[in-house]
């Protein structure tokens, strides 16, 4: 394979991998809601956990997400393997003429 089917192939995995961190955040943030929170809070509270629950396993998600792609970037030589998405880092310089 070349660099930028594995670009390709790196990013639609850390997508997938983005998505199935936030469902399973959202999944443990909501049973942990319903089964402590829920039943001692006064109902016209209660109507504001779902969207706070929301954003809360978005952050979490994202917080994740980053800590284990830190941990790839440090293993893996990035440079070696994927292709620039927006251009190289190393600014291209032009000979002198």
């Amino acid at each position: 394979m070349n660099k930028k089917t594995n670009t390709l192939l790196f990013v639609l995995g850390a997508t997938v991998f983005n998505i199935l961190i936030t469902l399973i955040s959202l999944a443990v943030l909501m049973f942990l809601y319903f089964k402590l929170l829920f039943p001692i809070l006064p109902e016209n509270v209660s109507v504001w956990g779902l969207p706070i629950l929301l954003v809360g396993s978005l952050g979490l998600s994202f917080v994740v997400y980053r800590l284990i792609l830190k941990q790839i970037i440090k293993r893996i030589d990035m440079e070696k393997y994927f292709d620039p998405i927006f251009g190289s880092r190393r600014a291209k310089t032009k000979p002198l003429e």
